[in-house]
């Protein structure tokens, strides 16, 4: 499948499971990418895989929380590709969501983390590549929801409220630039086994079964379901789809 050939596209928060996922399959449809991550490690693995087997992609460091290197990523992104035709925006600060507790009392410093990467990176980001897909009058921008925004949950009400605020700034932007030719969209992922869990200890069976009774399913989800999700609303496939939230879930959350 070819139906990205040629496309520009910056993938922030790539170094790993979904981002990671999202710029193989980008690349393997013919995307041309760049890898943006405060991981850099990470970063170079994802582009050197995609290099070896035949695709284009460049590593950059970024941190949503600094408007500098935001600036300067997406800056290198431009430089690098001769332009920009898309943004998948995927980053989020997870090592402090364990102390995302309840609204009596979890940290303010908690909170402002989350709001400083969840939110407000997500709008230094799009600030950042709005004018570089304007000047093609044409170019889609995907955020990285969660099912959280939505599902009503006694604990992560910091989490939750970024990315209700983000679902937020997405309609922002497909109200104010589609008629400019710009669509965004969110793609909401249920829980998702990500090699990172896997790897981390603290994912037991108990969990992964807990997780699965939840779902009317016979599967937990993989970055590749979300992938495949993101390189459709990047791709022509998806430039009648503008201001929608996708739940990506296996049915976990039906609205």
């Amino acid at each position: 499948m070819s139906r990205l050939k040629g496309k520009r596209i910056i993938v922030v928060g790539a170094g790993s499971g979904i981002g990671a996922a999202t710029v193989r399959r980008l690349a393997g449809e013919g995307a041309r990418v760049c890898v943006a991550d405060i991981n850099t490690e990470g970063a170079n693995t994802v582009a050197q895989q995609v290099c070896e087997s035949g695709g284009e992609a460049y590593p950059i460091a970024i941190d949503l929380a600094d408007k500098r290197t935001v600036d300067e990523a997406v800056a290198f992104s431009v430089e690098r590709l001769g332009g920009l035709d898309g943004a998948h925006i995927n980053a989020a600060d997870l090592r402090v969501i364990m102390e995302d507790s309840d609204a009596e009392t979890v940290s303010l410093d908690i909170f402002d983390r989350t709001i400083d990467v969840n939110l407000k990176g997500h709008l230094l980001c799009t600030r950042a590549v709005l004018p570089h897909l304007l000047a093609n009058d044409s170019g889609a921008i995907v955020y990285t929801s969660s099912s959280a925004a939505d599902a009503g949950e006694p604990v992560r009400p910091s989490y939750a409220m970024s990315k209700s605020g983000l679902n937020a700034l997405m309609r922002h932007v497909a109200s104010c630039y589609g008629a400019r030719g710009i669509t965004a969209n969110s793609v909401a992922p249920g829980f998702v086994l990500t090699e990172e869990m896997e790897n981390s200890g603290h994912l037991t069976d108990d969990i992964k079964n807990y997780m699965l009774s939840r779902i009317p399913g016979t599967r937990l989800g993989s970055p590749d379901d979300i992938a495949g999700m993101v390189a459709m609303l990047l791709s022509e496939d998806g430039r009648w789809i503008n201001g929608q939230v996708f739940n990506v879930n296996g049915g976990a959350l039906m609205r």
